[in-house]
């Protein structure tokens, strides 16, 4: 039985930890710290056993050490940050206040309780991080290891880069016991509708424009939330202290691709999915023409990366990690997930 502070853990990512790991690890206790900005919500772990949701900022170093002393907490699972390259690239403040400033009062607070203090409690701090920070990848570049060099293009992954950095020099400088992974992009279940697939599924739902970055060609490694879960249980239950891994999904894909499986894949709802057509009548393929009719080219995103890629050798060979979904089953529970939870979704379409 242990006890877990699962910071951001109201978000997509930290959401979807918090159910896979009540589910696996039944005896353990779940502390969620979440200061519930737009991308938290109450109701993505309501009813989850053996699980708390404490309101309130990671930069309170004060209440993450109350935390740590009081609740006897082992680990800290850190997700949560400002996530959204396009908010960073219009707002980059808040990303540095949360994704900086945050991460290293949390690693403050955990040396404080779990060091200074002298208690001897075995720990670990894992930090969830992104490839964003090894930069972009040319057309015929080897895919991002742990040994890339970081090369970070936009504030979100310098900022995420910075708190990397932070948590590899508190393991080096102080002896914390802390371990990082790197993920690729992820999908699933409670992702707020601001990312690329819920947002066009959403879209497509409702008739609206599905707005396509430059060429549509840009690449990404796809991940469902569920493998990227099992790779962090993987990382806290192997991964030695002081080590990187990166967490992959085996689906590189470009944009274009992963719309238009949205696009069939909403195609093929209306003819399987009695009173979808009530539902959504403003969706094309409730008024008989494809969803990919919705498709518009826009202008591209400042800075955007190319290309990422990853190569997930190091956690398959010692963590025994390998992805247990493709693509095509993940983007099809997907759907079906956004379907079957429109009182999730629909109050976050005004926000």
């Amino acid at each position: 039985m242990a006890n877990l502070l699962v910071t951001g853990g109201a978000g997509f990512i930290g959401g979807n930890f918090v159910h896979y790991w009540a589910e696996k690890h039944p005896d353990d206790t779940l502390i969620v710290l979440d200061c519930l900005t737009y991308a938290g919500n109450e109701s993505t772990i309501a009813g989850v056993e053996k699980t708390e949701l404490v309101i309130g900022d990671i930069r309170d170093t004060a209440l993450v050490e109350k935390l740590l002393r009081e609740r006897e907490i082992s680990t800290v699972v850190h997700f949560a940050a400002e996530s959204h390259v396009d908010r960073s690239i219009t707002g980059p403040d808040a990303f540095i206040d949360t994704n900086i400033l945050g991460t290293n009062s949390l690693l403050k607070a955990a040396r404080a309780v779990w060091l200074d203090e002298g208690s001897g409690r075995p720990h670990r701090f894992h930090h969830i991080s992104t490839d964003e920070v090894y930069g972009s990848l040319g057309p015929e570049d080897p895919a991002f290891s742990e040994t890339h060099q970081y090369q970070p293009n936009s504030p979100y992954s310098a900022s995420k880069a910075a708190s990397d950095h932070l948590v590899r020099a508190y393991h080096h400088t102080y002896g914390l016991e802390v371990t990082t992974s790197n993920c690729s992009n992820n999908y699933g279940p409670y992702q707020y509708p601001e990312k690329l697939i819920p947002l066009f599924l959403l879209n497509a739902l409702h008739g609206r424009d599905l707005p396509i970055y430059g060429d549509g060609m840009n690449v990404r490694d796809w991940l469902h939330v569920v493998d990227h879960c099992r790779g962090i249980e993987a990382c806290l239950n192997g991964g030695q202290p002081g080590e990187t891994y990166n967490i992959g999904g085996g689906a590189e894909l470009p944009n274009m691709a992963v719309i238009d499986h949205i696009c069939a894949e909403v195609d093929r709802a209306f003819t399987r999915v009695d009173g979808l057509a009530n539902r959504f009548p403003g969706a094309p393929a409730a008024l008989g023409k494809p969803t990919a009719s919705l498709k518009k080219f826009v202008t591209d995103r400042k800075g955007h990366d190319r290309r990422y890629a990853i190569d997930e050798t190091k956690a398959r060979s010692e963590l025994n990690y390998a992805p247990s979904r493709g693509f095509e089953e993940g983007i099809s529970q997907t759907l079906s997930w956004y379907l079957e939870n429109e009182d999730w979704w629909l109050p976050l379409q005004s926000t």
